[in-house]
């Protein structure tokens, strides 16, 4: 049930998208992001902002070409969405935030039971593989290729 208190801790009030991350979520994610790479020029993007961005774009379905001019580019923020997705850092974000909560509810961080709807088995077995058969009927001639029709004129009257 909602208490005034829990409608407090969860406002968005005061940011400037709804989807932007609050300072405590942020401290809560920032560490689970990975460092900047050594050597070579260093990091100049807001981490921030580019976590808010992705999360801007997954809660309005935005296109990443109609991104508003006041978040980073799209190149820089989708750069580093198909970084973090292809070294699983998405995933493991996910995880660690999805035990945290887990834990924080007095519950084991992963699930200790699975459940399986009996109707969804049964209507996943149906149906089998896929059998091939002929087909029943012949196939049809064309006119040109039957023997009582001819492409050449007839010689009669």
């Amino acid at each position: 049930m909602w208490t005034q208190e829990h409608r407090r801790a969860h406002e968005r009030k005061g940011l400037r998208y709804p989807s932007d991350l609050t300072d405590a979520e942020w401290a809560l994610v920032a560490p689970l992001l990975p460092p900047a790479k050594r050597g070579g020029r260093p990091r100049h993007v807001d981490m921030r902002e580019i976590l808010n961005t992705v999360f801007y774009v997954l809660s309005t379905g935005c296109q990443w070409d109609a991104l508003p001019k006041d978040l980073p580019p799209k190149s820089t923020v989708y750069d580093y969405f198909s970084l973090w997705r292809s070294d699983r850092t998405l995933l493991g974000l996910h995880q660690a935030l999805y035990a945290e909560v887990r834990e924080v509810s007095g519950r084991k961080p992963g699930p200790t039971v699975g459940i399986i709807d009996s109707q969804s088995a049964k209507a996943a077995q149906k149906g089998g593989p896929r059998s091939i058969r002929k087909a029943m009927t012949r196939p049809r001639k064309s006119g040109a290729a039957s023997d009582t029709s001819s492409s050449t004129p007839s010689a009669c009257c």
